[in-house]
């Protein structure tokens, strides 16, 4: 069996002493190593097939050289979520910029806290990215308080820490706008998620500005809340139709929406024909629903690697934005028609 390489044989071979090659590949950035020493170590652990055993190279550092996603949802909400893969796939993409690796963590708030807050105060994540904050988690609030690298994907109001975001509101109100623009009156909201939930609060912030900038009543039994899935979306859809009439809706969740289609082909109603949908995500499924699925393009790789970039700079102790938002896109396909009030 060929012998595991040393830090020892890394040493000997770039010409240098063990403590340099630990200084070099554990990133001991308060350290001052010329740059062709630093390449002669890191080519010759490369040459060499080293790589640096995890519990030393923390001892070394300070560091674990993990970030945590940390998701306020239950693991099988998480295992049904499209836009995790791409949000995740930023993330990673940042913090392997960084030396860094992701590990994820799925978490209800009525689950155990512990693992949560350990994270960061055990030492086992060096920073957290805590993806869809809840108005109601302690935990969150004490880690900001005690100044631990937190960066939000979301938003907190009222809370001092860094957040990167789209916005939510203007794209609820872009999708509202549409429907309205094309003469609907009956417009339901379908949440994406329970109003603890800041983005799902929002979303409805959006619907609900520009039904009154339109001059339209806000009818509280055309609003309901989703809960993540597209069986949320269909149970809730169907309450909605077997209490009011509607000519359209704005779900603010495309997982949610697929559901919601389900629930109106059963009572018989045709999207866009009867009802007019638009979603707010677009999962890459969206483009290939019955009918493709007018929707609020949310760029999820991106708001990862931002994410990713901004909890590294935390990390590191630099001064960064305390809010960063961005762009987002109404991406018009054929679940949406004009009005045949307004025809």
């Amino acid at each position: 069996m060929q012998r595991r390489p040393t830090s020892s044989d890394v040493a000997a071979r770039a010409g240098v002493s063990r403590t340099t090659v630990s200084f070099v590949l554990n990133g001991r950035a308060d350290v001052k190593i010329p740059d062709t020493t630093r390449r002669r170590v890191l080519d010759a652990a490369h040459e060499l097939g080293y790589v640096p055993h995890a519990p030393a190279r923390q001892l070394a550092g300070g560091r674990s050289h993990i970030i945590a996603l940390v998701l306020r949802q239950s693991a099988e909400q998480v295992a049904g979520d499209p836009i995790l893969v791409e949000t995740l796939r930023g993330l990673a993409s940042a913090a392997r910029s960084g030396g860094f690796r992701v590990m994820v963590e799925p978490l209800m708030l009525d689950g155990p806290e512990g693992s949560y807050t350990s994270l960061l105060r055990a030492q086992h994540a060096d920073g957290l990215v805590v993806s869809g904050p809840r108005i109601d988690d302690p935990a969150l609030l004490e880690l900001v308080r005690d100044g631990f690298p937190v960066v939000l994907q979301g938003s907190l109001p009222g809370v001092a820490v860094t957040s990167v975001d789209v916005d939510n509101v203007a794209g609820a109100r872009d999708a509202t706008e549409h429907l309205i623009g094309l003469g609907h009156r009956r417009i339901a909201c379908i949440t994406n998620a329970p109003l603890v939930y800041t983005a799902a609060r929002e979303r409805l912030d959006g619907y609900e500005a520009a039904m009154e900038a339109a001059g339209l009543a806000i009818d509280p039994e055309l609003i309901a809340e989703g809960d993540f899935d597209a069986a949320s979306g269909h149970r809730v859809m169907a309450a909605l139709l077997a209490k009011s009439t509607i000519d359209a809706a704005f779900v603010a969740s495309d997982v949610v929406a697929l559901g919601a289609f389900g629930a109106l082909r059963e009572a018989g109603y045709r999207v866009p024909d009867d009802v007019s949908i638009v979603g707010f995500d677009d999962i890459p499924l969206a483009a290939f629903f019955d009918p493709p699925l007018t929707t609020v393009r949310l760029p999820a790789f991106e708001l990862g690697q931002a994410a990713g970039r901004a909890l590294l700079e935390r990390i590191a102790e630099r001064t960064i934005a305390h809010r960063t938002l961005l762009p987002i896109e109404l991406i018009e396909r054929a679940s949406t028609a004009r009005s045949k009030r307004a025809a």
